[in-house]
């Protein structure tokens, strides 16, 4: 079932601090993962006997390093792209018949720039549970004012994250690199929360975007545990999770980490996998084997291994405990 609106995605939202886990926001760009995102719900669902699982389906629109409702379609159209997979995700989780009825999906709009994406921000926001107004690059004041100006006028329709400081992306920037000075970071949090009125905060956490692997960074661990004492709530989202071992992200529920994007190692991991299975059908391709020749095949290799990591990192981040 597709969960758009303000209202009905913040009771999922209190639902998950509840149960002391973390959202995972999946990202998508094509029919295919959209599918993998589904079915690993689906199987935790059936692992442990829960209803109603919840899990969020993101995409970016026009981003810069990761433009994935353009890769939707061969038009490389984003908005093409965007109400295609809007679509597809409804018949996939709106259809009564569908295996995936009984989860609950909460579309999310990632790294909306709003003036790049301001279609997807306005009139994309019927389709929506979420969205990330995605201001980093703006100075601070444009951006405090920005994102307030958005929160006023949309605060009613979708539930919003904010960002205060630009993250960092791999072979794009190295400040991580040099390492953090003297922290005021969660003070400036809590700050940019009041003015603007965001309901979550994308925070720099010392992770990297598109990291090319585990160990590469510093999760700043204190920091976030450290704005959540601050803040009293649990309101923090984490980009770069692909960079942390599996021991650290089970701890991001109790570090204050609501909200948990994941998209590199699933597409890295699942990448390797597709290769190495289309390696073991080279013969049966080249004596024209068709069910080894048709690209279905290509796609349930690509579907089920997307899943399986995604159900691990469902598990990791509490969903055995889901209430």
């Amino acid at each position: 079932m597709i969960i758009t609106g303000r209202k009905q995605s913040q009771e999922i939202i209190e639902r998950i601090k509840t149960s002391n886990t973390s959202l995972p926001i999946f990202c998508t760009g094509s029919h295919w993962n959209t599918e993998s995102i589904l079915l690993a719900a689906r199987n935790i669902e059936q692992k442990y006997g829960i209803r109603n699982v919840p899990v969020a389906v993101a995409m970016t629109f026009n981003y810069e390093y990761m433009p994935q409702a353009q890769r939707i379609t061969w038009t490389r159209d984003a908005r093409l792209g965007f109400l295609s997979n809007m679509k597809h995700l409804k018949v996939l989780a709106d259809d009564i018949t569908s295996p995936y009825y009984g989860l609950h999906v909460l579309p999310h709009l990632d790294h909306a720039d709003p003036v790049r994406d301001q279609w997807a921000l306005t009139e994309g926001t019927g389709y929506l549970a979420s969205v990330m107004f995605d201001a980093q690059k703006y100075p601070l004041k444009d951006n405090l004012n920005l994102t307030t100006d958005y929160v006023r006028n949309y605060r009613n329709k979708v539930l919003i994250e904010g960002i205060m400081d630009e993250l960092s992306v791999f072979q794009a920037h190295e400040k991580h690199a040099m390492g953090i000075s003297v922290d005021d970071y969660p003070e400036r949090a809590y700050d940019y929360m009041k003015k603007t009125g965001v309901d979550f905060l994308v925070a720099d956490l010392g992770t990297e975007q598109q990291s090319q692997g585990v160990g590469k960074n510093v999760y700043l661990k204190d920091r976030a545990c450290n704005i959540r004492k601050l803040i009293g709530d649990r309101v923090l989202v984490l980009h770069g999770t692909s960079c942390l071992s599996d021991e650290e992200i089970r701890q991001l529920p109790g570090d204050g980490i609501l909200r948990v994007n994941m998209w590199t190692r699933i597409a890295r991991e699942t990448g390797l996998y597709a290769i190495e299975q289309l390696k073991k059908r080279e013969e049966k391709i080249r004596t024209n084997d068709f069910e080894s020749i048709e690209s279905h095949r290509y796609l349930m290799d690509s579907i089920e291994k997307a899943a399986s990591i995604m159900e691990g990192i469902m598990e990791s981040l509490g969903y055995g405990n889901l209430k």
